[in-house]
């Protein structure tokens, strides 16, 4: 497997407002998520990162809601980097990372200690960019250089899909977003028709997915060998012993 560490540093987007259409993005996100964490249950979520932090989650029942940001800001609830996590192994129920892999060094590290400290069973919600879209192939372009997208490093959505199954973790529903390149910064209109029909038909080239995961964890059944196994403490009675007995009694 291809390895995502890359040597360069990657200054993640301080807000939404940093990011092309940032706002609208958000707005799009937490509709999506509205649906999908009403079946969020536990007592602790995590919302890593500074664009995870900022998503509203209103419809979820977990009411202990942490953000952790590697920069301390208001809402912050703890301040750590994303690939090295002060919390304790199988103690959260839900992570939340909004584009926290498109601008980390070493997404293979983040998702390793989501995996360390989520719960068995517990659901894991990531977002990210697809490479495969108009905006992907605009970041190779020479257009509107100050663009923060310049910098996201654009993992598609089955090599994510790849990492997650090898930390066993079963996707259990993806969602494409937003047909736009973004970068022209025009203004994003959904839903209409085009959007609609491109969801439909279109999915593998939306700008920007969502992959909805749980961690599974399979039991092991201890199997006794054969020569432990307990025998049968009865026995068949043969017909012709009954026969003779019947015979004595008469």
């Amino acid at each position: 497997m291809k390895s995502a560490l890359s040597k360069n540093s990657f200054t993640p987007p301080q807000s939404w407002q940093d990011l092309p259409l940032g706002e609208d993005v958000r707005r799009l996100i937490e509709i999506e998520l509205s649906e999908v964490s009403r079946k969020f249950f536990g007592y602790h979520l995590v919302r890593l990162g500074q664009l995870s932090s900022q998503l509203k989650l209103e419809n979820c029942p977990i009411n202990h809601k942490i953000n952790l940001t590697p920069q301390e800001q208001i809402g912050s609830g703890l301040v750590a980097k994303s690939t090295e996590l002060p919390i304790a192994e199988n103690s959260v129920d839900t992570f939340v990372l909004a584009h926290e892999l498109d601008f980390s060094h070493d997404p293979h590290q983040v998702l390793r200690e989501v995996d360390r400290t989520i719960m068995p069973n517990g659901n894991l919600v990531l977002t990210g960019f697809n490479p495969f879209s108009l905006c992907g192939m605009f970041k190779y372009l020479p257009f509107n250089k100050g663009n923060v997208l310049h910098d996201a490093r654009f993992f598609s959505c089955t090599r994510v899909k790849d990492w997650l199954h090898l930390l066993g973790f079963e996707v259990v529903e993806i969602k494409h977003l937003l047909f736009n390149e973004l970068f022209s910064r025009r203004r994003i209109h959904a839903p209409n028709k085009w959007n609609t029909w491109s969801i439909k038909h279109l999915g593998y080239f939306s700008s920007v997915y969502v992959i909805i995961a749980k961690k599974r964890e399979i039991p092991l059944s201890i199997i006794k060998p054969k020569w432990k196994q307990s025998k049968p403490k009865f026995s068949t009675v043969n017909a012709s012993a009954r026969t003779g007995a019947m015979q004595n009694r008469q």
